[in-house]
């Protein structure tokens, strides 16, 4: 199997009641992010992730958001919004599938009326986890050929 890589993980966050929570290591297995309020609800929404080029588009737009204000799981240096379901991600032993791309949130329209409109199709997308592991900020990402 091929890998390139692609990125690495910027910033890695889960769900606990109301609050984003942000963390070194996040440990995941099929069902999802483990410690993540989400955990086992809809496998093929088990895991977001977000490109620093979404914040960047807001900023370039004059809205101010922090790191996290998207739901993201994992914060990557890398676009991923034209990866296609199928295909696949390796981070350290973890493998994710792309499953689908993120729906906009009608709460961010709470942060800014415009947000919802200029990310429509760069919130993130989602992927659930085929093998079971523990990643890390920093770690690189691979894109995995056939």
């Amino acid at each position: 199997m091929q890998k390139q890589e692609v990125g690495k993980i910027i910033e890695l966050y889960y769900s606990s009641n109301n609050q984003k929570i942000n963390t070194d290591e996040l440990a995941l297995d099929t069902k999802g992010v483990i410690e993540d309020k989400y955990y086992n609800k809809d496998i093929q929404r088990s895991v977001l992730i977000t490109s620093v080029q979404s914040y960047e588009m807001a900023q370039a737009n004059g809205i101010e958001i922090t790191y996290g204000l998207l739901g993201e799981n994992l914060l990557i240096d890398y676009n991923p919004y034209h990866l296609k379901a199928g295909q696949r991600l390796l981070i350290g032993d973890l493998v994710l599938e792309i499953s689908q791309n993120c729906t906009m949130c009608k709460s961010l329209s709470k942060v800014d009326p415009q947000l919802p409109i200029l990310l429509k199709n760069d919130r993130g997308i989602f992927a659930q986890v085929l093998t079971n592991g523990v990643i890390h900020k920093g770690d690189n990402i691979y894109l995995l050929g056939k």
